[in-house]
């Protein structure tokens, strides 16, 4: 299957499933491992309806929480802050001054549509997270986390394409 049938495949199949306590045993998870632990600065995202919530992690007062932008064609990370506004994409972003040192980020959970068991990972087809993985100075340790019926045997990876270092699943 290539990456645009997967797609919509995947965006049908998480309207059927139960996204809120995928999200808790998800975060459940991400409350217990190690690395997440040890981290001070993590990149999260504000999610769309049907993607795994993760804004109870921003109840932690002893870490930095950061929130990504779209600008042009870049993904920027921003500290988080209340003050968000709707996006284009309509996604909530906010509305401060991104960070200009992006190797303060030790960890990063990522939105994802499907993921591989090679660990490649599918997002809306955009490629602002694959970029932003390129990006020399961002070296966080990668997390997708994703509802367990939508990993998959295989994703028909592209040069472009950055792998994540893990998966967290329901």
């Amino acid at each position: 299957m290539d990456k645009k049938e997967l797609r919509e495949k995947n965006i049908k199949l998480r309207k059927q499933l139960d996204i809120k306590k995928a999200s808790k045993v998800i975060v459940n998870k991400i409350l217990s491992f190690k690395p997440f632990l040890s981290a001070k600065n993590i990149l999260i995202y504000y999610p769309l309806k049907y993607e795994i919530n993760l804004l109870e992690l921003l109840k932690i007062k002893d870490k930095n929480f950061y929130l990504p932008k779209v600008r042009g064609e870049d993904l920027l990370i921003c500290p988080y802050s209340n003050n968000l506004k709707k996006s284009d994409f309509g996604v909530m972003e906010p509305c401060v001054d991104e960070l200009k040192n992006i190797s303060l980020i030790e960890f990063a959970l990522v939105p994802c549509l499907s993921v591989d068991k090679k660990l490649n990972r599918l997002g809306y087809g955009k490629g602002f997270y694959d970029r932003l993985f390129s990006k020399p100075d961002f070296r966080a340790l990668k997390v997708a986390v994703i509802c367990k019926e939508l990993i998959v045997e295989n994703i028909d990876a592209d040069e472009f394409d950055k792998k994540v270092d893990f998966i967290i699943s329901d």
